[in-house]
């Protein structure tokens, strides 16, 4: 690589990278009476990036997938700030500052190709805790085993039904492997949402597939299109993966917390474990859910108490309906969380679900 394109490189990802985990701050921490004061917690690391961008431009012909992968994620960065400042001064409202946060996604998508070659964009989509992992580490270094990375079927902009997928680049076929099926909010999809989970199953050895509704959101009323679909891409993967039969966790935030419920307790089902993260439950799902599927059922219940949308009084109730129905729930209530996907709490759902 020429000296000149390592100089650029070294230049721009720190603040990229800094600009992508003050994303994650502020998507964590977003909470509307809060907004101005996340904002200045997350400081502006973008406005460094945006003076280096020009660096980005000219390089040699045989560094244009770099060049292009680094570029996309920049300018996915700065359309994700310029969007939440866009809210912060009066021009948008919370759904804005929802949509700005989507370029997040974008930016990672983009980036992620340059693990296998950049040393810090695979410490980035690591779990902080095993970054100097040398076992780890080393299985990473290994040539990538076919059909393994990141995936997407059918699961383009503005699809639905479709899915993505990671599989361990260290993934072997003798052994059975856990796997996280991870269902987006509504109006989201699982292109986007696949990376609230990636750093974690990338440092676990976990099989992550992030499916889309197949709806504008899930079948949470009316005709269930999604229980099938769901079904169909699992079945799909496990005839193509070795996939642990007890260890399949469902999971998902709002609307898709809410429907790990729906089709969670149906008597079929064969998740084996289910996390709803800020999500809603009516006492009748537990009165109408397969008694023997209840009894003993594994439930990781997440909720914030900052939740705007649904009130943790709610999550309070169904760990006690879920409770006496016989399900083994484990209750995580965040003080500080809002309507927001906790990304801190991946680590110990694995450790759960590995039991």
């Amino acid at each position: 690589m020429s000296e000149a394109v390592v100089d650029d490189i070294v230049a721009v990802l720190p603040p990229l990278l800094q600009s992508l985990e003050a994303l994650g701050f502020i998507a964590r921490h977003l909470n509307p009476p809060d907004f101005d004061a996340v904002m200045d917690a997350a400081g502006a690391p973008d406005h460094a990036l945006q003076a280096l961008r020009p660096r980005l431009l000219d390089w040699p012909r045989e560094f244009a997938d770099i060049q292009a992968a680094l570029q996309t994620a920049a300018d996915a960065v700065m359309a994700a700030f310029t969007g939440l400042r866009a809210v912060r001064h009066g021009h948008g409202d919370l759904i804005a500052a929802f949509r700005a946060l989507r370029h997040a996604p974008r930016a990672h998508e983009a980036l992620y190709p340059l693990a296998a070659k950049l040393p810090p964009v695979s410490g980035f989509f690591l779990d902080p805790a095993l970054r100097d992992d040398a076992d780890l580490l080393a299985r990473l270094a290994a040539p990538a085993a076919p059909n393994s990375g990141v995936i997407h079927d059918n699961n383009g902009p503005g699809s639905r039904g479709g899915f993505s997928l990671y599989v361990p680049e260290y993934y072997t076929p003798d052994r059975a492997w856990p796997l996280v099926m991870a269902l987006h909010g509504g109006s989201g999809n699982g292109r986007g949402f696949l990376w609230n989970w990636l750093r974690e199953v990338r440092s676990h050895g976990v099989i992550l597939v992030a499916p889309t509704a197949t709806g504008s959101t899930w079948a949470l009323m009316g005709e269930d299109a999604d229980t099938p679909n769901l079904s169909r891409i699992l079945a799909w993967i496990r005839a193509r993966w070795n996939i642990d039969p007890t260890k399949l966790l469902l999971t998902g935030m709002s609307d898709g917390g809410t429907f790990c419920y729906v089709t969670g307790l149906e008597s079929g089902c064969p998740f084996t474990h289910l996390a709803p993260v800020a999500a809603t439950f009516h006492p009748l799902m537990a009165e109408m859910a397969d008694a023997q599927r209840l009894r003993g059922l594994p439930v990781y219940l997440v909720h914030g108490r900052l939740d705007w949308m649904f009130p943790v009084q709610v999550a309070r109730q169904t760990r006690e309906a879920l409770t006496a129905a016989g399900a083994d729930v484990t209750y995580r209530e965040l003080t500080d969380l809002s309507h927001c996907y906790p990304r801190e709490m991946n680590p110990a759902i694995l450790d759960w679900l590995r039991g």
